[in-house]
């Protein structure tokens, strides 16, 4: 076998361990939806109660059967799943798809069970799908396997779907063949002891069968190895997901803006993102996007061209497109003389064109058509709302037979005729993809040309800057033999000095005389900073002054700063002061890291300052990030044209930025024990030169050592 994954997805031969004659049950299902199916090999029930199901003989063991097995789908009790296996092994067994239930998902014992398991089939190198899983379909002509017991029989096709959930699976299923949507592979991962979606997704990466990949995930197996095999595969077929559940990173991080911000669900967004992944919402949105993705090319660009004969609906579909980004281009003159020439005197031929609603099937087709061949059109949304005299089944035929004229997409959007679902839900060739609603249609759009843009984008470059990696490795492990888990001030900066990043110049003192003699170096204005150990917000104690200019000034700010810490003397005995050349002007960001315990190193850039909170305008990516990713997560804000200039104010230096945010993420990922960092602000400006991290704070994680 060319992959080691073929022994479950192309078998010749399949022992069904623990079916029984009763319909009904489990391995009963199984074993008539191979024979059902016409699977392309042979298949051996296995029960030691019985000599013949499904008019098969039956064998007591696996270890029975004659014919070597590339394939044992095992459908007996959990207390008996170890032994089966270890006699799978036995008898040279390739492939497991293991349906029982009982193992993690139900506690400790379950799981320490399914440990064992595992060591089983790495002991006999088998691969397996589950355990606690609904099976496998595969549904090439020279295999035609249905190993699932899900009801009805799958229409073969070019979407592979791959599953956490059995129950899910097998509604999507059926949904799937309502749509004609047909599969290539289904995968339910069950626990994914084995097996989980990464592996998959490289093993679909070659399947020419697999055109569209479809995922539901309630978590990730390997989040690294996932980002590394969907970058790669989402480049030549898209790949639409569901994930449920949120990420708990940062739900203990209080004390860090960063940790905090990143409780949102964050990370899945920023993988998905970084890998080329189309997240959606539902599993509704999910077919959305499959039927378009599945039937239309992808469009060029964002230019949509919208036909209608209700002004409505209309108004709805471009501000949906709008509002995600598509943009409606003017027609050209010869469009509009074309649209001119075959519409009424009343319609409406700028975009959105308005035929009004007594067009028919003609009308449709000669707009669809002019519009289809204007240059500056990438994409079209057709609107049919149905009067009396009119049939929705022949407008949607003429539309769909004019569409396959050309390479742009068409989508349809036909409201309040169920018919219409019917005829597409029964007719076996591919189809226009129809929705009930304009912002559905609208969003399917925009995913096309997200995924279009996402694929024709480069990936960036990750630098390697020269760092004194050896002076940061001294720092962490001082604070960790310490039993530290914040660094102090200064060991902040000497960690950052470490990796090149920008710091303006400062010194801490006692007391004023040393405050004196500091500003004689550094020279007004400056800043006055309380720094003491666990003091992690120190404007909360009104423990910065800032632009000081005169001596009188300084020694004021000196006084008011000791006159509040000795309020709190108690908490914070060993304080110190430090003064700092403040930096005038620019915009303050912030940017940080969080590590989340699933992802690893989550990295964040926004704007900074004390209302960072507030606004949560914010991006993440998961370390390590190239000078592209750096750059996405600026242009994804929302406030960037406070960055990029705007109402005649200067750009920042954006290349400050994406160089500070690289070396952010070479330090966390050359020190796997960072566990929080904050860099607020990291003021940045038009020049270079004057782009400074002004405030840092950076924790540990204690790592348990054995002696």
């Amino acid at each position: 076998m060319a992959h080691e994954l073929d022994a479950i997805f192309r078998p010749q031969t399949i022992a069904v361990i623990g079916t029984s004659r009763r319909e009904g049950t489990i391995g009963r299902e199984i074993l008539h939806n191979l024979v059902e199916f016409e699977f392309n090999g042979m298949v051996f029930p296995v029960n030691p109660g019985a000599q013949v199901i499904h008019s098969m003989k039956c064998y007591r063991s696996v270890l029975e059967i004659p014919d070597e097995i590339d394939l044992a789908i095992l459908v007996v009790p959990s207390e008996r799943v170890l032994r089966t296996a270890e006699e799978c092994g036995l008898k040279g067994v390739k492939g497991l798809v293991v349906i029982t239930a009982g193992f993690k998902e139900i506690g400790a014992r379950g799981a320490e069970l399914e440990h064992r398991l595992l060591e089983i089939t790495h002991r006999y190198r088998m691969r397996m799908i589950g355990p606690n899983c609904m099976g496998v379909i595969n549904t090439e002509a020279q295999y035609k396997m249905n190993a699932t017991f899900a009801s009805g029989i799958p229409m073969p096709g070019h979407v592979a779907f791959i599953s956490q959930s059995g129950a899910l699976g097998a509604a999507i299923l059926g949904h799937a063949r309502e749509l004609n949507l047909g599969i290539s592979k289904f995968v339910s991962v069950g626990n994914k002891a084995d097996t989980a979606a990464d592996d998959l997704l490289d093993y679909l990466k070659d399947d020419d069968e697999t055109h569209l990949i479809l995922l539901y995930l309630e978590n990730f197996g390997n989040p690294r190895r996932f980002t590394r095999v969907a970058k790669e595969l989402s480049k030549q077929k898209p790949i639409i997901a569901v994930k449920s559940g949120r990420t708990q990173a940062g739900a203990r991080a209080a004390s860090s803006h960063t940790g905090a911000l990143a409780g949102m669900d964050v990370a899945t967004d920023a993988l998905f993102e970084q890998c080329g992944v189309l997240r959606v919402s539902s599993v509704e949105e999910l077919f959305d996007l499959a039927v378009a993705f599945k039937n239309q090319p992808i469009p060029r660009g964002n230019r949509v061209g919208i036909i209608t004969n209700a002004g409505g609906p209309a108004i709805m579909a471009t501000d949906a497109c709008i509002n995600l980004g598509l943009t409606l281009p003017s027609f050209g003159e010869v469009t509009q003389a074309k649209l001119e020439s075959i519409l009424p005197e009343e319609a409406s031929i700028e975009n959105p064109v308005d035929m009004i609603g007594g067009a028919r099937a003609a009308h449709y087709a000669s707009a669809l058509e002019a519009v289809l061949a204007d240059e500056a059109i990438d994409s079209v949304l057709t609107i049919f709302v149905p009067p009396m005299v009119t049939g929705s089944l022949e407008i949607v035929e003429t539309i769909n037979r004019t569409s396959k004229q050309f390479t742009k997409p068409v989508l349809g959007c036909f409201m309040g005729r169920r018919d219409v679902f019917q005829k597409i839900e029964l007719d076996p060739g591919e189809m226009l993809p129809i929705y009930s609603y304009p912002e559905s249609a609208a969003k399917a759009l925009e995913a096309m040309v997200r995924y279009r843009n996402w694929r024709e984008r480069g990936q960036g470059q990750i630098r390697d800057f020269q760092v004194d990696r050896n002076k940061a490795e001294a720092i962490l492990n001082r604070v960790q033999h310490e039993g530290r888990h914040w660094l102090s001030d200064g060991e902040v900066a000497e960690l950052l000095e470490a990796y090149g990043f920008p710091l303006p110049p400062s010194i801490l003192v006692s007391d004023l005389a040393g405050a004196q003699a500091a500003v004689q170096e550094i020279g007004y204005p400056i800043v006055l900073k309380v720094i003491a150990p666990g003091l992690l917000h120190k404007s909360d104690l009104g423990g910065v002054l800032v632009d000081i200019r005169t001596d009188q000034e300084l020694a004021q700010g000196i006084m008011t700063l000791s006159e509040k810490m000795a309020r709190v003397e108690s908490s914070y005995p060993d304080y110190q002061i430090m003064v700092q050349k403040m930096i005038k002007g620019g915009q303050e960001t912030i940017m940080g890291m969080s590590l989340d315990p699933g992802f690893g190193p989550l990295l964040m850039f926004g704007l900074g300052g004390i209302y960072v909170e507030i606004l949560k305008d914010v991006a993440f990516r998961i370390s390590p990030i190239s000078d592209r990713s750096a750059r996405e997560m600026i242009e994804s804000l929302k406030t960037r044209d406070l960055l990029l200039g705007t109402r005649g104010e200067k750009p920042v230096h954006i290349e400050s930025i994406v160089t500070t945010l690289q070396r952010l993420s070479q330090l966390v990922s050359d020190f796997d024990i960072l566990e929080q960092i904050d860099i607020n602000p990291f003021i940045v400006s038009d020049e270079p030169e004057k782009c400074f991290v002004v405030d840092a704070r950076i924790a540990i994680r204690q790592i348990q050592t054995t002696a």
